[in-house]
């Protein structure tokens, strides 16, 4: 095992860093805009579980209208008020999907952030608004 350095440069030196450091800007420029996608698609499960929850919707068997289950969870017992979509089983499969993409869109927005600063640690000029 030897410390010697092919080229006679000390170690550390700029001739021994990382090519890869050049594309670094325009990765976080894309995972920035993936993080972006993610929010939107976030925010759009979030708005969905929310009508679901809230709004008041025609009976499946036609006639009067029922409650949406947050705002009269008795009405989702009564025979008539039995939407597929609007029960607790649905409702829980859109919460589960509204909290996934919210964890994706945030642990993407880190990720681009840290790329951000990595990019210009090593002296890349950024303008994240292009």
């Amino acid at each position: 095992m030897s410390d010697e350095i092919s080229d006679g440069q000390a170690p550390g030196s700029a001739a021994s860093a990382p090519a890869h450091t050049v594309q670094d800007p325009r990765e976080a420029r894309r995972v920035g805009r993936r993080a972006l996608l993610w929010s939107a698609v976030a925010v759009a499960a979030w708005v969905w579980f929310a009508y679901l929850m809230v709004t008041d919707y025609a009976s499946p068997s036609g006639g009067d209208m029922c409650r949406g289950p947050l705002v009269d969870p008795a009405y989702t017992e009564y025979e008539r008020c039995r939407d597929s979509l609007r029960q607790w089983p649905a409702l829980l499969g859109v919460l589960a999907l509204a909290v996934v993409t919210s964890t994706v869109a945030a642990a993407t927005l880190v990720y681009s952030r840290v790329l951000y600063r990595l990019a210009r640690r090593d002296g890349h000029v950024m303008w994240p608004r292009d």
